[in-house]
């Protein structure tokens, strides 16, 4: 009785807040930016974990080949402001790590951050070519913005109904926001998936009959060196790795290296983390412990890794992660979604 108390003191300012937001939105009362190109979101109501980068990466691989593509992101945690353009050499101070990450793997890929969404594309259409589609980072709860399709993404290992609203749970916006995706896609999937699991899925979440829902997993590469030309590709044959992360959900990337490496140690830090010379003092005298051992982390906590001056030397050649990408669960369902955007005029 007292934690239903409590939990109603603490829920009901944020889900008056949510609701009254996208009431106005939804009955007109605050406009939406609607663009003349194509704008896709792709978005989560769970705080972190989705799998949004990797889906915004494969979304350029699939767009790209006949036109300009921009990504537009928000730059979580960067420590600057405004509209700024992404380079190669940013840093992720400057950038935030999941856009240098889109960079770095993208050169030729226009990408920009800008917490105020509507100004960051308006900005984007003034370049000197400007983008013939933009891919929205984590854009669902950006309501001054109508995108042209809303992806909206979900975490099989934490689907938002066995979820609740923050801070009792990982849910940042209401579950009955479903309804508001013009696909759904449920990403960390297994490959054993059968239809009676996605027919639950699509039940127990919520999903209208109507909607199209697509199921995805993680595929991990093989190691690449956080510092290239640095790397010592032997350690790659370690028996042992040492694994740190600063991502939400390190449980696919721990379940890849089991099937790896025969001993892992871990050291997770939260989402985005900046590694403190403390934390990388810890991690190096781990690694002295276990000479023989390969120091292991994530694509998006390399990116933080790359301009930070506590990195030892010594480290550096020890140091790799293991890049991931989005990958459907069977050729028909990757075509299907190609279908999806064909129908909606995106392609």
């Amino acid at each position: 009785m007292i934690i239903t108390i409590l939990s109603l003191i603490l829920l009901g300012p944020y889900w008056l807040v949510l609701n009254l937001r996208h009431r106005r939105y939804h009955s007109g009362k605050k406009s939406r930016a609607s663009f003349p190109m194509p704008v896709v979101s792709v978005g989560n109501i769970t705080v972190g974990g989705t799998g949004k980068t990797p889906m915004a990466e494969y979304l350029i691989e699939l767009l790209s080949a006949d036109r300009r593509v921009a990504v537009l992101s928000r730059g979580y945690r960067r420590r600057t402001r405004g509209f700024r353009m992404v380079e190669t050499t940013s840093t992720a101070e400057a950038a935030g790590d999941e856009p240098l990450q889109i960079k770095r793997k993208y050169p030729q890929t226009l990408v920009a951050v800008d917490a105020n969404r509507k100004r960051g594309i308006e900005t984007l259409l003034t370049l000197p070519n400007p983008p013939q589609a933009v891919i929205l980072d984590d854009g669902f709860q950006q309501l001054d913005v109508r995108p042209s399709h809303n992806l909206l993404l979900i975490s099989y290992e934490r689907p938002i109904n066995r979820d609740r609203l923050l801070p009792f749970g990982r849910l940042r916006d209401l579950p009955k926001r479903v309804a508001d995706a013009d696909a759904v896609i449920f990403t960390k999937c297994p490959d054993w998936l059968d239809e009676a699991d996605r027919e639950r899925l699509r039940t127990e979440n919520k999903i209208a009959p109507e909607q199209p829902v697509f199921f995805t997993r993680m595929d991990y590469g093989e190691p690449k060196a956080v510092f290239e030309g640095v790397g010592n590709n032997r350690y790659i044959y370690a028996k042992e790795v040492i694994l740190f992360t600063g991502i939400a959900n390190p449980k696919p990337l721990v379940a890849s290296l089991t099937d790896r490496y025969e001993q892992i140690w871990q050291k997770h830090f939260p989402d985005h983390h900046y590694f403190t010379r403390s934390d990388l003092r810890i991690l190096w005298r781990a690694a002295r412990m276990h000479p023989l051992s390969v120091l292991m982390t994530t694509e998006k906590d390399a990116q933080r890794l790359l301009h930070n001056r506590y990195v030892p030397d010594a480290m550096k050649e020890r140091l790799f992660y293991l890049p991931v990408r989005t990958a459907f669960l069977t050729v028909k369902e990757e075509q299907a979604f190609g279908e999806f955007l064909s129908k909606n005029q995106f392609m």
